[in-house]
Protein backbone atom coordinates (compact mmCIF):
# COMPACT_ATOMS: atom_id res chain seq x y z
CA UNK A 1 0.00 0.00 0.00
CA UNK A 2 2.35 2.74 1.11
CA UNK A 3 4.18 1.83 -2.39
CA UNK A 4 1.12 3.22 -4.42
CA UNK A 5 0.60 6.08 -2.44
CA UNK A 6 4.35 6.79 -2.96
CA UNK A 7 3.62 6.10 -6.52
CA UNK A 8 0.85 8.39 -6.84
CA UNK A 9 2.46 11.52 -4.95
CA UNK A 10 4.90 11.22 -8.00
CA UNK A 11 2.98 11.51 -10.65
CA UNK A 12 1.28 14.15 -9.41
CA UNK A 13 3.55 17.02 -10.85
CA UNK A 14 3.57 15.50 -14.33
CA UNK A 15 -0.89 15.80 -13.79
CA UNK A 16 -0.32 19.16 -12.82
CA UNK A 17 2.52 19.91 -15.86
CA UNK A 18 0.29 18.15 -18.47
CA UNK A 19 -1.94 21.18 -18.80
CA UNK A 20 -0.38 23.39 -19.81
CA UNK A 21 -2.09 23.59 -23.40
CA UNK A 22 -5.51 24.30 -21.60
CA UNK A 23 -3.52 27.69 -20.58
CA UNK A 24 -2.51 29.19 -23.96
CA UNK A 25 -5.81 30.68 -24.09
CA UNK A 26 -6.13 32.38 -20.57
CA UNK A 27 -2.22 33.62 -21.19
CA UNK A 28 -3.23 34.95 -24.91
CA UNK A 29 -6.65 36.64 -23.49
CA UNK A 30 -4.54 37.84 -19.97
CA UNK A 31 -2.06 39.39 -22.34
CA UNK A 32 -3.87 40.52 -25.80
CA UNK A 33 -8.03 41.42 -24.55
CA UNK A 34 -10.07 40.78 -27.80
CA UNK A 35 -7.24 39.20 -30.14
CA UNK A 36 -7.37 35.66 -31.56
CA UNK A 37 -4.86 32.95 -30.59
CA UNK A 38 -4.14 30.90 -33.42
CA UNK A 39 -4.84 28.00 -31.02
CA UNK A 40 -3.61 25.44 -33.72
CA UNK A 41 0.05 27.00 -33.90
CA UNK A 42 0.52 28.18 -30.33
CA UNK A 43 2.73 25.33 -27.70
CA UNK A 44 3.86 24.74 -24.72
CA UNK A 45 6.05 23.18 -23.18
CA UNK A 46 7.60 21.69 -19.56
CA UNK A 47 11.45 22.91 -19.49
CA UNK A 48 13.43 19.81 -18.89
CA UNK A 49 16.04 21.57 -17.11
CA UNK A 50 13.39 23.51 -14.60
CA UNK A 51 9.96 21.74 -14.52
CA UNK A 52 8.74 24.82 -12.30
CA UNK A 53 8.81 26.45 -15.64
CA UNK A 54 6.60 26.07 -18.63
CA UNK A 55 7.50 27.82 -21.90
CA UNK A 56 4.63 28.60 -24.38
CA UNK A 57 4.37 30.03 -27.48
CA UNK A 58 1.28 32.62 -28.68
CA UNK A 59 1.32 33.62 -31.99
CA UNK A 60 -1.62 36.07 -32.95
CA UNK A 61 -2.47 36.82 -36.93
CA UNK A 62 -2.55 40.69 -37.72
CA UNK A 63 -5.66 41.91 -39.36
CA UNK A 64 -6.24 40.92 -42.46
CA UNK A 65 -5.18 37.75 -42.43
CA UNK A 66 -6.18 35.54 -44.98
CA UNK A 67 -5.62 31.56 -45.63
CA UNK A 68 -2.69 32.76 -48.08
CA UNK A 69 -0.69 35.22 -46.44
CA UNK A 70 -0.84 36.52 -42.80
CA UNK A 71 1.76 38.38 -40.64
CA UNK A 72 1.80 37.21 -37.05
CA UNK A 73 2.56 38.95 -33.72
CA UNK A 74 4.08 36.62 -31.23
CA UNK A 75 4.21 36.21 -27.30
CA UNK A 76 7.15 34.21 -25.99
CA UNK A 77 6.69 33.31 -22.31
CA UNK A 78 7.95 31.55 -19.19
CA UNK A 79 5.46 30.84 -16.60
CA UNK A 80 5.02 28.84 -13.61
CA UNK A 81 4.45 25.42 -14.03
CA UNK A 82 1.81 24.83 -11.31
CA UNK A 83 0.26 28.17 -10.73
CA UNK A 84 0.13 29.74 -14.29
CA UNK A 85 1.55 32.94 -13.96
CA UNK A 86 3.70 34.54 -15.99
CA UNK A 87 7.62 35.28 -14.95
CA UNK A 88 8.87 37.09 -18.20
CA UNK A 89 7.93 37.12 -22.02
CA UNK A 90 8.20 38.98 -24.95
CA UNK A 91 6.02 40.71 -27.45
CA UNK A 92 7.44 40.55 -31.23
CA UNK A 93 5.43 42.63 -33.53
CA UNK A 94 5.37 41.24 -37.30
CA UNK A 95 7.53 38.13 -36.16
CA UNK A 96 6.12 35.60 -38.68
CA UNK A 97 5.64 36.48 -42.12
CA UNK A 98 3.10 34.08 -44.29
CA UNK A 99 3.26 34.38 -47.90
CA UNK A 100 4.46 32.48 -50.43
CA UNK A 101 6.08 30.33 -48.12
CA UNK A 102 3.31 29.10 -45.32
CA UNK A 103 3.89 28.59 -41.82
CA UNK A 104 3.57 25.03 -41.26
CA UNK A 105 4.09 24.74 -37.65
CA UNK A 106 5.48 26.12 -34.14
CA UNK A 107 7.87 24.20 -32.11
CA UNK A 108 9.48 24.52 -28.83
CA UNK A 109 13.45 23.17 -28.36
CA UNK A 110 14.24 22.52 -25.13
CA UNK A 111 17.66 20.92 -26.31
CA UNK A 112 20.99 21.87 -23.66
CA UNK A 113 22.03 25.10 -25.26
CA UNK A 114 24.67 26.06 -22.42
CA UNK A 115 25.46 29.63 -23.22
CA UNK A 116 27.18 29.71 -19.68
CA UNK A 117 27.92 27.91 -16.07
CA UNK A 118 24.28 29.17 -15.47
CA UNK A 119 22.78 30.37 -18.82
CA UNK A 120 20.94 27.80 -20.67
CA UNK A 121 18.90 29.33 -23.64
CA UNK A 122 15.62 27.49 -24.68
CA UNK A 123 14.61 27.52 -28.70
CA UNK A 124 11.58 28.20 -30.68
CA UNK A 125 11.92 26.37 -33.80
CA UNK A 126 9.35 27.81 -37.32
CA UNK A 127 8.68 25.96 -39.69
CA UNK A 128 7.65 27.24 -43.08
CA UNK A 129 6.69 25.35 -46.50
CA UNK A 130 5.96 26.18 -49.96
CA UNK A 131 3.15 26.03 -52.32
CA UNK A 132 4.77 24.59 -55.44
CA UNK A 133 4.39 20.88 -56.45
CA UNK A 134 7.46 21.51 -59.32
CA UNK A 135 9.73 23.88 -57.23
CA UNK A 136 9.36 22.30 -53.56
CA UNK A 137 10.93 23.69 -50.34
CA UNK A 138 10.39 23.93 -47.12
CA UNK A 139 12.80 25.57 -43.98
CA UNK A 140 13.00 25.66 -40.25
CA UNK A 141 14.75 28.48 -38.53
CA UNK A 142 15.85 28.59 -35.15
CA UNK A 143 14.87 31.45 -32.10
CA UNK A 144 16.78 31.34 -28.90
CA UNK A 145 16.21 32.55 -25.30
CA UNK A 146 17.21 32.96 -21.66
CA UNK A 147 15.63 34.18 -18.90
CA UNK A 148 17.63 37.27 -17.73
CA UNK A 149 16.05 38.30 -14.12
CA UNK A 150 12.54 39.26 -15.00
CA UNK A 151 13.28 39.53 -18.52
CA UNK A 152 13.15 36.97 -21.41
CA UNK A 153 15.80 37.81 -24.22
CA UNK A 154 16.14 36.81 -27.79
CA UNK A 155 19.90 36.16 -28.28
CA UNK A 156 19.41 34.63 -31.45
CA UNK A 157 17.11 35.17 -34.64
CA UNK A 158 16.34 33.43 -37.48
CA UNK A 159 19.14 31.07 -37.77
CA UNK A 160 17.84 28.39 -40.20
CA UNK A 161 19.00 25.12 -39.07
CA UNK A 162 17.38 22.82 -42.04
CA UNK A 163 16.32 23.96 -46.00
CA UNK A 164 14.92 21.77 -48.48
CA UNK A 165 14.16 22.63 -51.92
CA UNK A 166 14.03 21.42 -55.59
CA UNK A 167 13.51 21.80 -58.99
CA UNK A 168 11.11 18.93 -60.83
CA UNK A 169 8.71 18.09 -63.68
CA UNK A 170 6.57 17.06 -61.27
CA UNK A 171 7.16 13.39 -62.47
CA UNK A 172 10.78 12.40 -61.64
CA UNK A 173 13.80 14.08 -63.17
CA UNK A 174 14.68 17.12 -61.07
CA UNK A 175 17.57 18.38 -59.07
CA UNK A 176 17.49 18.53 -55.22
CA UNK A 177 19.25 20.22 -51.99
CA UNK A 178 19.23 19.55 -48.60
CA UNK A 179 20.71 21.08 -45.79
CA UNK A 180 21.11 20.58 -42.05
CA UNK A 181 22.90 22.76 -39.48
CA UNK A 182 23.59 21.46 -35.79
CA UNK A 183 24.75 23.84 -33.37
CA UNK A 184 27.05 23.81 -30.45
CA UNK A 185 29.36 25.81 -28.04
CA UNK A 186 32.46 26.34 -27.32
CA UNK A 187 34.19 26.49 -23.68
CA UNK A 188 35.91 30.21 -25.08
CA UNK A 189 33.68 32.95 -24.46
CA UNK A 190 33.13 36.46 -25.34
CA UNK A 191 31.27 38.82 -23.12
CA UNK A 192 29.92 36.21 -21.02
CA UNK A 193 28.94 33.72 -23.56
CA UNK A 194 30.50 30.74 -25.00
CA UNK A 195 31.19 30.69 -29.23
CA UNK A 196 28.34 29.21 -30.94
CA UNK A 197 29.97 26.83 -33.31
CA UNK A 198 27.53 25.73 -36.09
CA UNK A 199 27.99 22.97 -38.14
CA UNK A 200 26.63 22.37 -42.47
CA UNK A 201 26.22 19.50 -44.22
CA UNK A 202 24.64 19.86 -47.64
CA UNK A 203 23.80 17.13 -49.76
CA UNK A 204 22.96 17.66 -53.58
CA UNK A 205 20.93 14.81 -55.57
CA UNK A 206 19.68 14.85 -59.67
CA UNK A 207 16.49 12.36 -60.48
CA UNK A 208 16.47 11.04 -63.56
CA UNK A 209 13.74 8.30 -65.25
CA UNK A 210 15.53 4.50 -65.27
CA UNK A 211 13.31 2.84 -67.26
CA UNK A 212 9.62 2.21 -65.28
CA UNK A 213 12.00 3.36 -62.32
CA UNK A 214 13.03 6.99 -61.35
CA UNK A 215 16.39 6.90 -59.72
CA UNK A 216 18.38 9.43 -57.62
CA UNK A 217 21.84 9.99 -57.33
CA UNK A 218 23.23 11.66 -54.09
CA UNK A 219 26.28 13.97 -54.49
CA UNK A 220 29.01 13.76 -51.56
CA UNK A 221 28.15 15.48 -48.82
CA UNK A 222 29.39 19.53 -48.96
CA UNK A 223 29.98 20.54 -44.89
CA UNK A 224 30.90 23.65 -43.66
CA UNK A 225 31.80 25.31 -40.15
CA UNK A 226 30.72 28.72 -38.85
CA UNK A 227 31.44 30.53 -35.24
CA UNK A 228 29.03 32.65 -34.17
CA UNK A 229 29.99 35.05 -31.21
CA UNK A 230 27.91 36.89 -28.67
CA UNK A 231 28.09 41.17 -29.03
CA UNK A 232 26.36 41.55 -25.65
CA UNK A 233 23.25 41.44 -26.66
CA UNK A 234 22.81 38.76 -29.31
CA UNK A 235 24.63 35.75 -31.64
CA UNK A 236 25.69 37.95 -34.66
CA UNK A 237 24.02 35.48 -37.61
CA UNK A 238 25.99 36.10 -41.01
CA UNK A 239 23.56 36.17 -43.92
CA UNK A 240 25.26 32.64 -45.08
CA UNK A 241 23.17 31.27 -42.54
CA UNK A 242 19.58 33.42 -42.55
Amino acid sequence: MRKIIVSMFLSLPLLAHADCKDRLSAWAQKLHPGRQLNAEMAVCKVSPADPSQTFAVLPMAQAGATDDEAVYDVDVLVANSDTGAIIARIFEQAAITSDAVGLRGITLDTARYQLAPQTRAFGVRVNYEGSSRVDPMSETSLDLYVLDGNALRRVLAGLVVSAQNGDWDGNCAGTFTDISRTLSFGPSARNGYATMHVAEKKIDSINKPAGADCATREKPAVRAGYSLEYDGAKYVVPAALK
